[in-house]
């Protein structure tokens, strides 16, 4: 008997002690964000630049990162598609492209073994990255009667494309097959972003100043669509826990919409501040909103503090030109922002 109590004392023991292991680990992953980063005197740190990306000889367009938080891809006026290692800033693979006129990329996010990309050409190219002919596209999807502006994998068999034909396609990539088309919105669709939760669920922006919320089984029309931009809206990025998103527009504002109540909750807008916004993404945590502008910088906004009466958190500047795009990378350990200055900057 005091054997058996010895033992059922030791694995109760051990229970807590892979408790505690547990809850710790949630506390060291979770002090990776930008959001949750503080010194010791409890003050949330400030990023700064730990890699440029230098490699691109035109305007850097777009850029994406892996679902293992390592990889980057990204776009540029030089032609070029660049695979790019963000720990030891190497190229991992470099891939001419038809044309030089692109306008997105995006890194398959389950196996990493793909990128897309697309643009004036109205195509959707994609590349097995994992093959020996790298620089060969695998798969071009035609189908859009405009521009490619935003593509963005559901999985490692389907993408979703938005073009300035105004129209949302998802594609099948084995059979290169146009699945489903989205067409309510009546301006150049200019981004697509897909529910952290729900591969089902995708929200666009457009030009005509509207954002929409749709669901893959449901085509015919949008679940749900969100007024209140004045102009374009550029970028679309969903809240971490799928029940909201943000926005980026030319009317110099980013937005924050709850979609159960349908409605934006949170503006943010500096009087001094009077460019347009081309991108935006959340940190992991969701408390920072990140977002790219035409006058060179990238302002960092505390979503739980009123946009309208508090100055952004944080201006990240450093590049001597529009930044172009931005992204968080999944770990939430790093910012990416690339520039029309031919850089890509990773800040930490």
């Amino acid at each position: 008997m005091a054997l058996s109590a010895k033992i059922d004392a030791a694995k109760s023991q051990a229970e807590a002690l892979r408790h505690a292991i547990q809850v710790e680990k949630v506390r060291i992953d979770n002090s990776k964000d930008f959001a949750t980063s503080k010194d010791l005197r409890g003050i949330i740190n400030q990023p700064r630049v730990r890699r440029i990306l230098k490699g691109h000889f035109g305007k850097v367009y777009a850029m994406h990162w892996s679902g293992n938080g390592r990889d980057i891809v990204s776009a540029s006026q030089d032609g070029k598609l660049i695979i790019w290692n963000s720990h030891n800033m190497m190229k991992a693979h470099s891939i001419p492209l038809h044309s030089s006129w692109v306008m997105t990329c995006a890194f398959e996010q389950t196996r990493n073994e793909m990128v897309a990309c697309g643009g004036l050409d109205n195509l959707c190219s994609i590349y097995k990255i994992n093959q020996p002919q790298v620089t060969r596209a695998t798969s071009e999807l035609a189908g859009h009667d405009g521009y490619l502006s935003c593509c963005r994998f559901v999985d490692d068999s389907k993408i979703l494309t938005t073009s300035g034909d105004s129209m949302c396609i998802l594609w099948d990539i084995e059979r290169n097959e146009n699945v489903v088309q989205f067409t309510d919105h009546t301006g150049d669709v200019m981004s697509v972003a897909l529910d952290p939760h729900s591969p089902k669920l995708f929200v666009t922006g457009s030009c005509d100043s509207t954002a929409k919320l749709w669901d893959s089984r449901v085509p015919s029309h949008p679940m749900m669509t969100f007024t209140g931009h004045d102009s374009d809206i550029n970028s679309v990025t969903f809240f971490p826990d799928g029940n909201a998103f943000g926005t980026g527009s030319d009317d110099s504002t980013c937005q924050f919409f709850d979609m159960r109540c349908l409605m934006c909750v949170n503006k943010f807008k500096s009087e001094k501040i009077l460019c347009g916004i081309t991108s935006v993404d959340f940190s992991r945590s969701g408390r920072i909103l990140f977002a790219g502008y035409d006058d060179f910088n990238a302002y960092c906004w505390d979503v739980i503090r009123d946009g309208m009466n508090f100055q952004q958190q944080w201006t990240l500047s450093g590049h001597d030109n529009r930044v172009s795009c931005l992204g968080v990378c999944p770990t939430g350990e790093a910012l990416c922002t690339g520039s029309w200055d031919t850089l890509l900057k990773v800040w930490c």
